[in-house]
């Protein structure tokens, strides 16, 4: 079994991801963590949805760059049947993601398109859009 960044670009559907990964120079970081996490990962799909100039903007700085990707981070193999348990999950990055349970697991108001792709040091979850951390979020 491969690890989480290797396993996300074996599916194919996380180029822009991985991309702004490399970017932000946080590969090695993911790679080296010791214990297991969950990536709620952005389809490349997600990130076409972006306002227009936003994903060019967050590649050109760095620091909001690498606070947005830890924020898609949790400590833990969090599996699709853990979310159904929780109301909330601390990130990475610092702050806490709303799990919402109404009409179908959410976090923050993003729908999982694919859930539990499992890795060697723990679980990716396919999500429909961009998380934002609540001080990022208005730009």
């Amino acid at each position: 079994m491969t690890n989480l960044l290797q396993t996300a670009a074996e599916v194919g559907s996380f180029k822009t991801l991985l991309s702004a990964i490399d970017k932000a120079g946080i590969a090695p970081e993911l790679e080296n963590l010791d214990g297991s996490f969950t990536l709620l990962a952005p389809t490349d799909a997600a990130f076409e949805k972006l306002p227009v100039g936003m994903l060019d903007e967050l590649l050109q700085d760095l620091p909001k760059l690498r606070r947005v990707l830890s924020y898609h981070v949790l400590p833990g193999d969090v599996r699709f049947e853990d979310l159904t348990e929780i109301e909330e999950a601390p990130t990475l990055e610092g702050s806490v993601i709303a799990v919402d349970h109404q009409g179908g697991i959410k976090v923050n108001d993003l729908a999982i398109a694919q859930a539990d792709i499992l890795a060697e040091n723990g679980v990716i979850h396919a999500i429909e859009g961009v998380l934002m951390p609540a001080l990022l979020a208005g730009g």
